[in-house]
């Protein structure tokens, strides 16, 4: 039952992540409505960056419509994709070593 705990808390880590995703595709959305007034949170961090990734996203997508429609560059175009390839890289690295950390924090001894 142990050996479970940290894969459920990772899936559910997982899926919160997706559900801040799906919600920043909805720019009416308040990602930042829990989080407290004062300071930078790690909410507010992870949601700006969230909101980079979509807007690369949509900034690559838009430039691959206008090559097929004849009216961008092959080099714009092939940037744009290479930078959302790698913002989307680096979000599942630091996806990955959050994820390394919870399951390291749950295997220290009380």
């Amino acid at each position: 039952m142990a050996i479970n705990a940290p894969f459920n808390a990772a899936t559910a880590a997982y899926g919160q992540v997706g559900k801040l995703i799906s919600q920043s595709a909805r720019p009416q959305t308040d990602l930042t409505a829990a989080a407290p007034a004062s300071g930078s949170s790690f909410a507010d961090m992870l949601a700006s960056q969230v909101q980079g990734i979509v807007d690369a996203g949509k900034t690559s997508e838009a430039m691959a419509m206008d090559m097929v429609n004849g009216k961008a560059n092959v080099v714009d175009m092939v940037t744009a994709l290479s930078e959302t390839e790698i913002a989307i890289e680096s979000m599942v690295t630091v996806r990955d070593r959050v994820i390394s950390a919870y399951e390291e924090i749950m295997r220290m001894p009380i």
